[in-house]
């Protein structure tokens, strides 16, 4: 599985339609704006994020390991 840093996330969450709602401390929530979905990115500098937590982050926002 490729390496994805929190920052790379955003970016390519932001590509498929996911907003910026807002950023509590480091940590950057995403969501549509009609729907009740939130997604919260760790974004710590440019630490890549674990494999678990990539995962489940990618299975709530719908992405496939390719689209990445």
């Amino acid at each position: 599985m490729k390496t994805v840093s929190g920052k790379d996330l955003c970016k390519v969450l932001e590509q498929h339609g996911w907003k910026l709602l807002r950023i509590q401390g480091s940590h950057h929530i995403y969501g549509y704006t009609e729907s009740i979905v939130r997604i919260s990115v760790p974004v710590h500098a440019n630490r890549v994020l674990k494999r678990g937590l990539l995962l489940h982050l990618m299975k709530c926002a719908g992405l496939s390991e390719s689209e990445l």
